[in-house]
This record gives structure tokens, C-alpha cells and sequence, in this order.
């Protein structure tokens, strides 16, 4: 997109953006999350964006920020040839609201962030694990959870039928230091 175009956005509405970027012709807007779901019928409805189609919902976990998670939409404009992403960032308490109002799709995806991430999306329809089993605790695409999980689930021959039991380990937990000692030395010029 042009950064004319961009630009003019932001200034149509100032409020609802908190940053702007473009990245191989595509617009990357920074949003807050309580503006999401009006600057989402805004790009689906402006004369110059005509965004119909919601491609994807996806999230990003970095523990390292105090907003833990970004939340990614990837928007199309079939009338213009053209994609604008939206991100937003979020904490662990704080939830955002649904984009099933403005686009229905969104409701597969945002139960898939939320299976995945624990991302809460308020009003929506029908938020409920897609992916993971129902008795399933946790939310495995997240940075702190176990790469063994809590459970184990297994079929049983001798009793035919799945068995869930706790994880357990063979070897104690290792602890690997991967810097290497060339690392230490420094440079003299």
C-alpha cells in the first residue's frame, strides 16, 4: 500500500491506532485492543480499504514483554489488490473483544488462539477448545508451558480404552548451557 494511503489512515482515525509500519507494500497498523473490533468494521466498510476478507487470526507468545501477546490479523482487500496486518498487544489478564461480529470466519480462528495461547475473546459465540481435548489443562503454543505436557494419553490393549496418566520423566531435568567460550574472549584490535 502507499504510504499516502497509510498515513491518511491514521489520521482518519488517530484514536484507534497506536503505531504504523510497511513492510513489503503492506500496511502494518498498531492497535489498541479495546479499538480492535471498530477499526476492523471501519477497513471492512471504508470507501478506500473495502478489507472483505479476514484471512487469518494468529498469536505470538514472548514472555520476555510486559504484553506478553500480539495478536495478528491479516486483512485483504480484494478490490484493491492489497493486505493490511493488525497487531495488537495483550497481557495475560486482559482479554479483547471478538471480530465474529464483523467477520464470522473469525470465530474458528479466535477458538484456535484461544486453545493454543489462552487468549480470552470477549462476546464471543461459542469460545470452547477446537483443537486440544475438552479435559485438556493448559494452552501448548505458550512459552512456559512443558514440551511433555502434564499428561500422558495412551490406548490400553489389555483394557481397551484410552488411559490418561502423569507425566513421567526417565532422566531428571537437565539444565544446558549453550554459550560457547569463544563467546567470553574478547576482541583485540
Amino acid at each position: 500500500m502507499e504510504q499516502r494511503f497509510t498515513n491518511s489512515l491514521i489520521k482518519i482515525v488517530p484514536k484507534w491506532v497506536q503505531s504504523l509500519q510497511s513492510s513489503k507494500n503492506e500496511a502494518i497498523l498498531f492497535v489498541y485492543p479495546e479499538h480492535l473490533a471498530s477499526l476492523l468494521l471501519f477497513l471492512r466498510d471504508y470507501t478506500n480499504t473495502q478489507c472483505k476478507q479476514l484471512i487469518d487470526i494468529t498469536a505470538i507468545d514472548n514472555p520476555t514483554r510486559l504484553s506478553r501477546f500480539q495478536v495478528v490479523y491479516q486483512l485483504l482487500s480484494v478490490q484493491y489488490n492489497a493486505r493490511i496486518r493488525i497487531k495488537s498487544y495483550l497481557n495475560e489478564v486482559t482479554p479483547i473483544s471478538s471480530a465474529t461480529g464483523v467477520f464470522s470466519c473469525a470465530a474458528w480462528w479466535e477458538r484456535e488462539v484461544w486453545d493454543m495461547f489462552g487468549i480470552f475473546f470477549y462476546d464471543h459465540p461459542d469460545l470452547r477448545r477446537i483443537l486440544t481435548d475438552y479435559g485438556f489443562q493448559g494452552h501448548p503454543l505458550r512459552k512456559d508451558f512443558p514440551l511433555t505436557g502434564y499428561v500422558e494419553v495412551r490406548y490400553d490393549d489389555s483394557e481397551k480404552r484410552v488411559i490418561t496418566e502423569a507425566v513421567e520423566m526417565s532422566q531428571e531435568f537437565r539444565y544446558f548451557d549453550f554459550s560457547t567460550p569463544w563467546e567470553t574472549l574478547k576482541r583485540t584490535d
